[in-house]
């Protein structure tokens, strides 16, 4: 099991980053990867998850070992797998998401892509109580307003990208369409786009 990797970002998508450690490309999927554009120049350390399959061999990556660790438990969620756990977290609150199971907010779970009614309930079944190592302060409040000089002309493809981010973590074309023309009055870099998105999906 790879606990973490520590090295520069090469590469970001929408889907994942590419982390290089010492001359090796490490691909990490990630709830939000544009949150780690802000980071290209420096080394980071990303906190991942291995997951194995016959056919799969996929690195999940996540900035704090306690989004890791709710990524992990949403896991052991029967109807939950890689994609709905990295959708749920991309939200940037996790301690909201915590909150909802511990509240038994089946409204809030269910406005995650992939999640019906029935998943919500096995969420909060399987879930609620067994929580408490998750300590909401330990979660960053991902919503902040990042300090980030925006680029001039860069918004149009930071939305775009934005977009990709969203169709990548399962939102519908017309979940999206929605909430596009609020998101075009704001100029914002990529990462900012995905979270006021979010924000949007999840009222």
């Amino acid at each position: 099991m790879i606990d973490f990797i520590r090295g520069f970002v090469e590469y970001v998508s929408p889907e994942y980053v590419v982390v290089e450690v010492m001359g090796v490309g490490y691909q990490v999927n990630a709830p939000n990867p544009f949150i780690y554009q802000v980071d290209r120049d420096k080394e980071v350390t990303i906190y991942t998850y291995q997951h194995v399959r016959e056919d799969i061999l996929a690195l999940y990556g996540f900035k704090t070992r306690e989004d890791k660790n709710l990524f992990m438990k949403l896991l052991n969620v029967t109807g939950i797998g890689p994609k709905g756990a990295l959708a749920i977290l991309a939200s940037g609150q996790p301690a909201q998401v915590v909150h909802a199971i511990e509240n038994e907010d089946e409204k809030f779970l269910v406005k995650f892509p992939g999640v019906g009614k029935k998943t919500a309930r096995q969420i909060i079944l399987d879930l609620k109580g067994k929580l408490n190592d998750l300590v909401p302060s330990a979660f960053p409040d991902l919503f902040q307003p990042d300090v980030e000089v925006s680029v001039p002309g860069a918004s149009s493809s930071a939305l775009e990208e934005a977009l990709e981010a969203l169709k990548v973590l399962g939102y519908g074309e017309r979940e999206i369409k929605k909430i596009v023309p609020a998101l075009q009055k704001e100029d914002l870099s990529t990462d900012q786009y995905v979270k006021r998105a979010l924000q949007l999906l999840l009222k």
